[in-house]
């Protein structure tokens, strides 16, 4: 039998052409990124706005990049399932995630254990758009607008009472950075598992803190009334409605954001190119107009704006909960 010997040069030669092959290989698969059907992980039930946003942006996203892209619901406890899902899931640009202002921004600092690292098992792509968060009453409030429903609040602490989705959810930590912000006192009843809003309009609560995709219709048609909302300016869908900066209150400003996340790992080229199509996707007036409805904004951005957008938003959302000294473990 004859024995073939190599040189460590020849050895050494032999690897690096190993390694450039994988390197070329690598890089057409980034090339040719989408090469198959890309899942968008949801941890929130199918039916709900954030769920309707995200099939939407799925849709735009097959037409823009020609594979189709689906939305695979993972709802429950607080969002943690679907966003360990998505943290552990192969970063090759296949599987990506929606995340929320509650899932990246508040979850993490309401619990001191989770099977994810927000900061580090993601990589953004591009926010989707930001809901502005509005004072939402029954009309049977005496209160036109929120600098008078928090002068009848100082006159009379917990003497309204303002509906929450349930302790540490968005709807309750906005109603508490609301009571700081104003120095005044509300009765916050949680809800938990059922939603606030018939009774909210029955008058049985007298106000909410919520983004307005759930309220807009009731709004509009004089069952609910809108108070105030977030924003640097007023609303063109409410233009009637005053800030809460016209109501004394410039530093109270939560939002309630969607956005398109990869996991961590995944190759910056693809990364580009997924944000790329976003901001395509984002020229749709069919979908600005529906953001708009809504008391939002499509908004659209690069991964880099998107990481400095969630780390201001999270430094935000933790001096909130650590001044209400809220824990949920």
């Amino acid at each position: 039998m004859r024995v073939l010997k190599m040189t460590a040069g020849r050895w050494m030669a032999l690897g690096v052409m190993a390694a450039a092959g994988a390197v070329a290989g690598g890089a057409a698969a980034q090339a040719d990124y989408p090469s198959k059907a890309v899942r968008i992980i949801a941890p929130f039930p199918a039916g709900s706005g954030p769920d309707a946003n995200a099939r939407e942006i799925a849709a735009e996203l097959t037409k823009i990049l020609g594979q189709t892209f689906f939305v695979e619901n993972r709802p429950g406890a607080s969002n943690i399932i679907g966003t360990e899902v998505a943290a552990k899931a192969p970063a090759d640009g296949y599987s990506l995630y929606i995340g929320t202002t509650s899932s990246l921004s508040v979850v993490p600092h309401l619990y001191s254990k989770l099977p994810f690292n927000a900061e580090k098992d993601f990589a953004p792509v591009s926010l989707l758009g930001v809901l502005n968060t509005g004072l939402i009453a029954t009309p049977g409030v005496e209160a036109k607008d929120a600098r008078a429903l928090i002068a009848a609040l100082k006159a009379r602490p917990d003497s309204v009472a303002v509906a929450t989705a349930g302790i540490g959810s968005y709807s309750h930590l906005s109603a508490v950075w609301f009571n700081n912000a104003a120095g005044v006192k509300t009765n916050l009843v949680p809800y938990n598992s059922t939603s606030p809003y018939t009774d909210l309009i029955a008058g049985q609560v007298q106000a909410m803190f919520d983004g307005l995709p759930a309220a807009a219709g009731s709004i509009r048609a004089g069952r609910l009334k809108l108070l105030a909302i977030t924003g640097n300016k007023r609303h063109p869908s409410f233009p009637d409605v005053p800030t809460f900066a016209e109501a004394g209150l410039p530093d109270y400003a939560p939002i309630a954001w969607q956005g398109i996340l990869a996991p961590a790992g995944t190759p910056k080229p693809i990364l580009e190119k997924l944000s790329a199509a976003m901001r395509k996707a984002c020229q749709s007036e069919e979908l600005a107009k529906k953001w708009r409805e809504y008391g939002g904004e499509l908004r659209c951005d690069t991964p880099a704006e998107f990481a400095a957008f969630i780390h201001a938003d999270r430094q935000m959302w933790g001096r909130v909960i650590r001044q209400a000294n809220i824990k949920l473990d």
